[in-house]
C-alpha cells in the first residue's frame, strides 16, 4: 500500500478496525436495514455488546437509524442501515479491450461510469483516461475527494503476455508496471491490486449472491476466461494466488484436438468465431442483430457449453460449490442462455456425487470494476477473515 492515511470524515479507522466491529457493520451492510435485536442474533454477540458498538458506528458516520419496526409488542425497535454517503471508493478495470472506471458509495452502488472500448491499451493510455475522467466523475457525482478511502483495480493476471489474439509486443509493458505510480495523481490514495476474476468474486460476495451463498466457483468472461473459488464465506487464493484458472485448463476442441478452453470460451474467443462468419461482435451482440448473427452466436453458445463440461465436472468433484455463477462482458440474456445449456448438458456429462447447478451472476457487467473498488472498504472497514486483495507496495 502506498500514499497517506485514508481520509474518512468524522471516522476513527483505529476504531473501526474492531474486528466484532467490522463484522456488525458487514452484518447491517448485507441486511439492508437492521435491529440491534436482530444484529445481535446474526452476529452472535451480546446485546450490550452490539449497543456499544452500533453506538461507536453511529458516532462515526458509517451507520443511520432508519425509522422504527411496528407491528410488535412494546417500543417500537429502531432499524439501523449503513450511511451510504459516510465513504466512497474507485474501481478500475484494465483489460485487454477496455478500460471501465467507476465510483462506487459506501453501500456499493456505482455513482459514476467511465468506459472506453479499446483493444490493447497501454499504460500510458490508462494513466491519460484515468486523468482526464476521475474529477468530472467525483464533480458530477458531488462527491468531495475527502470521502474517497482508496482505489482498487481489476486486471488480469498475466496482462501483458497471455497470447491473445492480436497482442502486440509493446503490450508487455504491463509485466513492468508500478500500479501506485499509474495512479498517483491527481488524487494520492491508497492503491490495491487484485486479479479480475478475484475482484468479481469479491464484488458478488459482498453485493450479490454472494451475500446468500457461502461457497460459490465463480467464471469470469471477459477477453479472456478467469474464474474465483469462494469457500465458507472467504476468497480461497491457493497457494500461489491462482486459484480459479480455469481458462488455461485443456479441453476438446475442434478437430479432436485438445485446446484451452479460454481459447473459445472468452468474449475475445466469441469475437474470432464470429469473425469466421462475417459478423462484427457489436452487431452480433446488439438487440436488434440479424439473423444471421444470431445464428453465428447460437453456435458459439453450444460449442461453449460444451467446452465449460470438462473444467465445470473437475469444479463440482474437487470444490463442490453450492453454485457456479457466471459473469462478465456478455449481455445478460446470453449469460442466462449459456447457463441453460451447461446445467442441460452436464447432467449427462459428469458422474461427480452433486453437480452444482450454473447461474448468472447479480452484477452487471463492471462486476471487476465494482469488485474492485470494494476491496479498499474490505481493508479498512469490513472483516477480513482472508486476504482478498494485495497491497501495493
Amino acid at each position: 500500500m502506498s500514499g497517506p492515511a485514508p481520509r474518512l470524515s468524522g471516522t476513527n479507522l483505529e476504531r473501526a478496525a474492531d474486528h466484532n466491529q467490522r463484522v456488525t457493520l458487514h452484518a447491517i451492510r448485507v441486511g439492508g436495514s437492521l435491529t440491534r435485536v436482530e444484529l445481535a442474533q446474526i452476529t452472535g454477540l451480546t446485546g450490550p455488546a452490539i449497543a456499544n458498538i452500533t453506538r461507536r458506528l453511529l458516532q462515526d458516520g458509517l451507520i443511520q437509524e432508519a425509522g422504527q419496526r411496528r407491528g410488535g409488542r412494546g417500543q417500537p425497535p429502531t432499524k439501523l442501515e449503513v450511511k451510504r454517503d459516510a465513504c466512497y471508493s474507485i474501481g478500475v478495470n484494465v483489460d485487454r479491450d477496455h478500460i471501465t472506471l467507476v465510483l462506487v458509495d459506501f453501500a456499493g452502488e456505482t455513482l459514476a461510469r467511465r468506459s472506453e472500448e479499446v483493444d490493447f491499451a497501454l499504460p500510458d493510455d490508462v494513466r491519460a483516461f484515468y486523468r482526464r475522467s476521475i474529477k468530472p466523475m467525483l464533480r458530477g457525482a458531488g462527491v468531495d475527494p475527502a470521502k474517497l478511502v482508496g482505489l482498487g483495480v481489476a486486471v488480469p493476471d498475466d496482462l501483458g503476455s497471455v497470447d491473445l489474439p492480436g497482442r502486440p509486443p509493446a503490450y508487455d509493458a504491463w509485466e513492468r508496471v508500478d500500479m501506485a505510480a499509474l495512479f498517483a495523481e491527481p488524487l494520492a490514495l491508497p492503491v490495491f491490486v487484485e486479479n479480475d476474476a478475484a475482484a468479481a468474486a469479491t464484488g458478488e460476495m459482498q453485493l450479490g449472491r454472494g451475500q446468500r451463498l457461502s461457497n460459490f466457483f465463480y467464471i469470469l468472461i471477459s477477453s479472456g476466461l478467469g474464474g474465483g473459488v469462494v469457500s465458507d464465506g472467504v476468497y480461497a487464493r491457493g497457494a500461489h494466488g491462482r486459484s480459479g484458472e480455469l481458462g488455461f485448463m485443456l479441453a476438446p476442441g475442434e478437430g479432436g484436438t485438445r485446446e484451452q478452453v479460454q481459447k473459445l470460451v472468452s468474449r475475445s474467443g466469441l469475437q474470432e468465431h464470429l469473425a469466421r462468419d462475417g459478423v462484427a461482435i457489436a452487431a452480433a451482440l446488439a438487440p436488434d442483430a440479424g439473423e444471421g448473427a444470431r445464428a453465428s452466436v447460437d453456435a458459439w453458445l453450444d460449442r461453449a457449453a460444451r467446452q465449460l463440461c470438462t473444467p465445470l465436472d473437475a469444479i463440482s468433484c474437487l470444490i463442490d460449490p453450492a453454485a457456479v455463477l457466471i459473469g462478465g462482458r456478455l449481455p445478460a440474456a446470453l449469460v442466462e442462455s449459456l447457463a441453460e445449456r451447461v446445467n442441460a448438458l452436464l447432467g449427462a456429462f459428469t458422474n461427480a456425487p452433486a453437480v452444482a447447478p450454473v447461474e448468472r451472476a447479480a452484477l452487471s457487467e463492471d462486476a471487476p470494476a465494482v469488485g474492485a473498488a470494494i476491496l479498499p472498504f474490505s481493508h479498512f472497514l469490513l472483516p477480513k477473515p482472508g486476504a482478498l486483495w494485495k497491497a501495493v507496495e
